[in-house]
Protein backbone atom coordinates (compact mmCIF):
# COMPACT_ATOMS: atom_id res chain seq x y z
CA UNK A 1 0.00 0.00 0.00
CA UNK A 2 1.04 3.64 -1.13
CA UNK A 3 1.89 5.86 1.89
CA UNK A 4 -0.55 8.41 0.47
CA UNK A 5 -3.10 5.54 0.51
CA UNK A 6 -1.97 4.63 4.37
CA UNK A 7 -2.24 8.29 5.54
CA UNK A 8 -5.89 8.21 4.24
CA UNK A 9 -6.41 4.78 5.95
CA UNK A 10 -7.79 4.29 9.78
CA UNK A 11 -7.15 1.36 9.90
CA UNK A 12 -3.42 2.03 9.16
CA UNK A 13 -3.25 4.45 12.36
CA UNK A 14 -5.14 1.95 14.46
CA UNK A 15 -2.40 -0.21 13.82
CA UNK A 16 0.43 2.05 13.80
CA UNK A 17 -1.08 3.88 17.33
CA UNK A 18 -1.40 -0.02 18.85
CA UNK A 19 1.77 -1.09 17.52
CA UNK A 20 3.46 1.83 18.95
CA UNK A 21 2.30 0.86 22.18
CA UNK A 22 3.76 -2.84 22.24
CA UNK A 23 6.79 -1.12 20.76
CA UNK A 24 7.07 0.70 23.91
CA UNK A 25 6.11 -1.78 26.03
CA UNK A 26 8.23 -4.40 24.58
CA UNK A 27 11.34 -1.96 25.04
CA UNK A 28 11.21 -1.68 28.71
CA UNK A 29 13.54 -4.73 29.22
CA UNK A 30 15.90 -3.46 26.63
CA UNK A 31 15.85 0.03 28.27
CA UNK A 32 15.96 -1.53 32.15
CA UNK A 33 19.31 -3.32 31.28
CA UNK A 34 20.70 -0.44 29.74
CA UNK A 35 20.04 1.40 32.77
CA UNK A 36 21.33 -1.07 35.35
CA UNK A 37 24.70 -1.68 32.81
CA UNK A 38 24.88 2.53 32.12
CA UNK A 39 25.06 2.97 36.03
CA UNK A 40 28.39 0.87 36.41
CA UNK A 41 30.17 3.46 34.49
CA UNK A 42 31.44 6.60 35.72
CA UNK A 43 29.31 9.27 35.85
CA UNK A 44 30.79 11.14 32.63
CA UNK A 45 30.32 7.82 30.54
CA UNK A 46 26.75 6.92 31.47
CA UNK A 47 25.31 9.67 29.05
CA UNK A 48 27.18 8.45 26.07
CA UNK A 49 26.75 4.50 26.48
CA UNK A 50 22.82 5.15 27.02
CA UNK A 51 22.83 6.94 23.94
CA UNK A 52 25.00 4.64 21.87
CA UNK A 53 23.17 1.80 23.29
CA UNK A 54 19.85 3.15 22.19
CA UNK A 55 20.81 4.37 19.14
CA UNK A 56 22.49 0.44 18.23
CA UNK A 57 18.81 -0.72 19.09
CA UNK A 58 17.12 1.51 16.75
CA UNK A 59 19.88 0.74 13.94
CA UNK A 60 19.21 -2.97 15.04
CA UNK A 61 15.69 -2.18 14.42
CA UNK A 62 15.65 -0.40 11.47
CA UNK A 63 18.19 -2.62 9.86
CA UNK A 64 16.06 -6.36 10.46
CA UNK A 65 12.98 -4.37 8.91
CA UNK A 66 15.25 -4.35 5.55
CA UNK A 67 15.45 -7.96 5.54
CA UNK A 68 11.98 -8.49 7.14
CA UNK A 69 11.21 -11.56 4.67
CA UNK A 70 14.39 -13.18 6.03
CA UNK A 71 13.43 -12.26 9.98
CA UNK A 72 9.93 -13.82 9.07
CA UNK A 73 11.79 -17.24 8.28
CA UNK A 74 13.17 -16.97 11.57
CA UNK A 75 10.32 -19.42 12.84
CA UNK A 76 11.13 -22.37 10.83
CA UNK A 77 12.82 -24.91 12.65
CA UNK A 78 16.02 -25.93 12.20
CA UNK A 79 16.47 -29.27 13.88
CA UNK A 80 14.36 -31.03 15.67
CA UNK A 81 15.73 -32.96 18.71
CA UNK A 82 13.10 -36.18 18.51
CA UNK A 83 12.04 -36.37 22.17
CA UNK A 84 8.57 -36.38 23.35
CA UNK A 85 8.46 -34.07 26.10
CA UNK A 86 6.25 -34.06 29.07
CA UNK A 87 1.74 -33.73 28.27
CA UNK A 88 -0.39 -31.39 29.74
CA UNK A 89 -3.98 -31.53 30.26
CA UNK A 90 -4.92 -31.10 27.25
CA UNK A 91 -2.46 -33.91 25.75
CA UNK A 92 -0.50 -31.50 24.36
CA UNK A 93 3.46 -31.49 24.79
CA UNK A 94 4.39 -29.11 27.53
CA UNK A 95 7.32 -27.75 25.47
CA UNK A 96 8.47 -27.99 21.86
CA UNK A 97 11.80 -29.96 20.78
CA UNK A 98 11.95 -28.81 17.54
CA UNK A 99 13.73 -25.19 17.55
CA UNK A 100 14.40 -22.56 15.30
CA UNK A 101 16.61 -19.28 15.21
CA UNK A 102 14.65 -17.23 17.23
CA UNK A 103 14.30 -20.02 19.54
CA UNK A 104 17.78 -20.43 20.22
CA UNK A 105 18.63 -16.58 20.26
CA UNK A 106 15.95 -16.61 22.79
CA UNK A 107 17.35 -19.12 25.15
CA UNK A 108 21.09 -17.34 24.05
CA UNK A 109 19.66 -14.02 25.40
CA UNK A 110 17.82 -15.71 28.48
CA UNK A 111 20.72 -17.50 29.39
CA UNK A 112 23.20 -13.97 29.27
CA UNK A 113 20.34 -12.27 31.35
CA UNK A 114 20.51 -14.48 33.71
CA UNK A 115 24.23 -15.05 34.38
CA UNK A 116 23.94 -10.87 34.11
CA UNK A 117 21.44 -10.10 36.80
CA UNK A 118 22.94 -12.87 38.42
CA UNK A 119 26.48 -11.21 38.25
CA UNK A 120 25.04 -8.33 39.16
CA UNK A 121 23.09 -9.18 42.19
CA UNK A 122 26.57 -10.64 43.52
CA UNK A 123 28.20 -7.65 43.01
CA UNK A 124 25.65 -5.16 44.48
CA UNK A 125 25.89 -7.18 47.54
CA UNK A 126 29.52 -7.63 47.68
CA UNK A 127 30.42 -3.76 47.70
CA UNK A 128 34.16 -4.30 48.11
CA UNK A 129 34.26 -6.19 44.66
CA UNK A 130 32.33 -3.93 42.26
CA UNK A 131 34.23 -1.47 43.63
CA UNK A 132 37.86 -3.14 42.76
CA UNK A 133 36.25 -3.69 39.48
CA UNK A 134 35.05 0.04 38.50
CA UNK A 135 38.58 1.39 40.14
CA UNK A 136 41.23 2.54 37.67
CA UNK A 137 41.12 4.35 34.41
CA UNK A 138 42.09 1.14 32.81
CA UNK A 139 39.06 -0.62 34.52
CA UNK A 140 36.60 2.31 33.17
CA UNK A 141 37.76 1.77 29.61
CA UNK A 142 37.25 -1.67 29.88
CA UNK A 143 34.09 -1.57 30.94
CA UNK A 144 32.58 0.96 28.83
CA UNK A 145 33.47 -1.02 26.16
CA UNK A 146 32.17 -4.24 27.16
CA UNK A 147 29.20 -2.40 28.22
CA UNK A 148 28.60 -1.61 24.73
CA UNK A 149 29.15 -5.20 23.60
CA UNK A 150 26.87 -6.72 25.86
CA UNK A 151 24.12 -3.98 25.11
CA UNK A 152 24.37 -4.95 21.53
CA UNK A 153 24.29 -8.27 22.11
CA UNK A 154 20.98 -7.94 24.03
CA UNK A 155 20.00 -5.12 21.48
CA UNK A 156 19.75 -8.34 19.11
CA UNK A 157 17.70 -10.03 21.24
CA UNK A 158 14.94 -7.86 21.73
CA UNK A 159 15.09 -6.20 18.32
CA UNK A 160 14.40 -9.53 16.80
CA UNK A 161 11.45 -10.00 19.13
CA UNK A 162 10.16 -6.75 18.72
CA UNK A 163 9.97 -7.25 14.74
CA UNK A 164 8.56 -10.36 15.02
CA UNK A 165 5.64 -8.97 17.11
CA UNK A 166 5.19 -6.02 14.31
CA UNK A 167 5.16 -8.56 11.59
CA UNK A 168 2.48 -10.39 13.44
CA UNK A 169 0.42 -7.03 13.69
CA UNK A 170 0.66 -5.21 10.35
CA UNK A 171 2.04 -6.23 7.05
CA UNK A 172 2.67 -2.42 6.04
CA UNK A 173 6.83 -1.86 6.39
CA UNK A 174 6.19 1.98 6.72
CA UNK A 175 3.62 1.79 9.71
CA UNK A 176 6.25 -0.85 11.31
CA UNK A 177 9.42 1.86 10.58
CA UNK A 178 7.21 4.92 12.33
CA UNK A 179 6.45 2.71 15.35
CA UNK A 180 9.91 1.91 15.66
CA UNK A 181 11.36 5.18 15.68
CA UNK A 182 8.36 6.68 17.76
CA UNK A 183 9.07 3.35 20.77
CA UNK A 184 12.86 4.02 20.43
CA UNK A 185 12.45 8.08 20.27
CA UNK A 186 10.39 7.30 24.46
CA UNK A 187 12.89 4.99 25.04
CA UNK A 188 15.68 7.31 24.10
CA UNK A 189 14.38 10.26 26.29
CA UNK A 190 13.26 8.04 29.16
CA UNK A 191 16.85 6.57 29.59
CA UNK A 192 18.81 8.92 31.49
CA UNK A 193 15.33 9.94 34.24
CA UNK A 194 14.99 6.14 34.66
CA UNK A 195 18.83 5.75 34.87
CA UNK A 196 19.02 7.94 37.34
CA UNK A 197 15.79 7.06 39.38
CA UNK A 198 17.59 3.77 39.94
CA UNK A 199 20.89 4.94 41.06
CA UNK A 200 19.21 7.28 43.54
CA UNK A 201 17.11 4.51 45.37
CA UNK A 202 19.51 1.50 45.86
CA UNK A 203 16.47 -0.72 46.56
CA UNK A 204 15.09 0.06 43.40
CA UNK A 205 18.59 -1.53 41.55
CA UNK A 206 17.44 -5.26 43.41
CA UNK A 207 14.04 -4.90 41.89
CA UNK A 208 15.09 -3.89 38.35
CA UNK A 209 17.76 -7.29 38.72
CA UNK A 210 15.35 -9.26 39.59
CA UNK A 211 12.72 -7.85 36.12
CA UNK A 212 15.92 -9.14 34.38
CA UNK A 213 16.05 -12.35 36.05
CA UNK A 214 12.28 -12.65 35.49
CA UNK A 215 12.93 -11.57 32.17
CA UNK A 216 15.50 -13.97 31.24
CA UNK A 217 13.64 -17.26 32.51
CA UNK A 218 10.39 -15.91 30.40
CA UNK A 219 13.19 -15.90 27.37
CA UNK A 220 14.46 -19.35 27.82
CA UNK A 221 10.60 -20.39 28.26
CA UNK A 222 9.52 -19.08 25.54
CA UNK A 223 12.63 -20.69 23.47
CA UNK A 224 11.52 -23.86 24.58
CA UNK A 225 8.12 -23.32 22.87
CA UNK A 226 6.30 -21.97 26.76
CA UNK A 227 5.37 -19.12 26.13
CA UNK A 228 3.91 -17.26 29.09
CA UNK A 229 1.85 -14.06 27.92
CA UNK A 230 3.73 -10.99 28.44
CA UNK A 231 0.83 -9.06 29.88
CA UNK A 232 1.38 -11.07 32.89
CA UNK A 233 5.15 -10.32 32.63
CA UNK A 234 4.17 -6.18 32.77
CA UNK A 235 1.35 -6.68 34.92
CA UNK A 236 4.23 -8.47 38.14
CA UNK A 237 6.50 -5.61 37.19
CA UNK A 238 4.25 -2.78 37.51
CA UNK A 239 2.60 -4.24 40.59
CA UNK A 240 6.45 -4.63 41.98
CA UNK A 241 6.74 -0.91 40.96
CA UNK A 242 4.05 0.54 42.49
CA UNK A 243 4.70 -1.11 45.52
CA UNK A 244 8.40 -0.34 45.76
CA UNK A 245 6.77 3.09 44.71
CA UNK A 246 5.21 3.25 47.76
CA UNK A 247 7.94 1.96 50.04
CA UNK A 248 9.83 4.88 48.62
CA UNK A 249 7.65 7.52 49.75
CA UNK A 250 7.23 6.20 53.24
CA UNK A 251 10.86 5.76 53.84
CA UNK A 252 10.90 9.53 52.96
CA UNK A 253 8.01 10.19 55.21
CA UNK A 254 9.55 8.99 58.15
CA UNK A 255 12.98 10.70 57.23
CA UNK A 256 11.12 14.36 57.90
Amino acid sequence: MSIPALLADPAAWAALATLIVMEIVLGIDNLVFISLLSNKLPPEQREKVRRVGIGLALVLRLGLLSIIAWIAGLVQPVFDLGLTGALDARGAPSFETAFSVRDLILIAGGVFLLWKATTEIHHTIDRDAATEETSGKTGAALSFGMAIVQILALDMVFSIDSILTAIGMTDDLPVMIVAVIVAVGVMLLAATPLANFIAANPSVVMLALGFLLMIGAVLIADGFGVHVPKGYIYAAMAFSGVVEALNIAARRRSAH
